[in-house]
């Protein structure tokens, strides 16, 4: 089963980063969020992808061209310009990039890689988000309800500490980043049969608009509730708070480990 990634957009919230290079190539620990988010599903046993680009596509083409080389100890020939490759740490992922458009909305990426995905069911998840989903369970979830889609249900942190007042003022507790609102909301990482394609009708569509809704009004979409770690890379904030737990060797999304 191919896993689809989103790696288009302009992630204008992370501006700080993203003027040099798209948002799916801000690293954590020295490595892209993209790469981490493939090392999770490679974990499991998912080998191929399909990464929907746009916004500096380039820079994500160029990365994969030269990533055996770079995982790699190599002996250069300079009299004659031949290379050995020794120890390679590579990992033996097959990648397909495709050029979706600058301009193009989330569910037009989807509908423009169809070809590359056929009449399989494909992973489809965002290039710049990480938890600790346990994939296997999430696949084996999709098949037992025979639903067109499976959507991974999160329930994010909140962002602010939260104090507990009592009647006279007095601040009885204080729970740091506790969680939100309770509501579930989309944390990406979908399983999806093929018929979904034909819900998507231009290169406009917003697959989290119509395709999902009318995936939900035909009752064809599931969720699977995930209590465990969750965490997009939306701004310099969030970016940070990752690197803090990949360095200090608390990153639940390192499941290859």
């Amino acid at each position: 089963m191919k896993v689809v990634l989103l790696a288009g957009g302009f992630g204008t919230r992370l501006s700080e980063e993203t003027e040099r290079k798209p948002k799916p190539m801000v690293e954590i620990g020295g490595k892209p969020i993209l790469w981490h988010i493939m090392k999770m599903y490679a974990h499991y046993g998912f080998q191929e992808y399909v990464i929907c680009l746009g916004y500096m596509g380039y820079v994500i083409k160029e990365y994969f061209l030269h990533y055996f080389e770079h995982m790699s100890d190599i002996t250069v020939d300079l009299s004659c310009g031949s290379t050995s490759i020794h120890n390679s740490k590579s990992d033996p992922w097959k990648v397909t990039l495709v050029d979706t458009g600058l301009h193009t909305n989330t569910g037009g990426r989807i509908k423009r890689i169809q070809s590359f995905v056929g009449n399989d069911p494909f992973m489809l998840t965002y290039g710049d988000g990480v938890g600790d989903i346990p994939i296997d369970r999430l696949l084996q979830f999709h098949r037992t309800h025979g639903k067109a889609a499976t959507v991974t249900a999160v329930k994010p942190m909140g962002r602010f500490g939260s104090l507990h007042i009592n009647e006279t003022g007095v601040v009885e507790e204080f729970v740091e980043k506790p969680a939100g609102d309770g509501s579930w909301i989309n944390g990406g990482f979908f399983v999806l049969e093929p018929s979904v394609f034909s819900l998507i009708d231009s290169d406009q569509s917003i697959w989290e608009r119509a395709p999902m809704e009318q995936l939900a009004d035909e009752g064809q979409l599931v969720a699977y509730r995930h209590e465990g770690f969750w965490k997009p890379m939306d701004t310099l904030r969030d970016k940070n708070e990752l690197e803090r737990l990949w360095e200090t060797n608390q990153a639940p999304w390192q499941v290859w480990s």
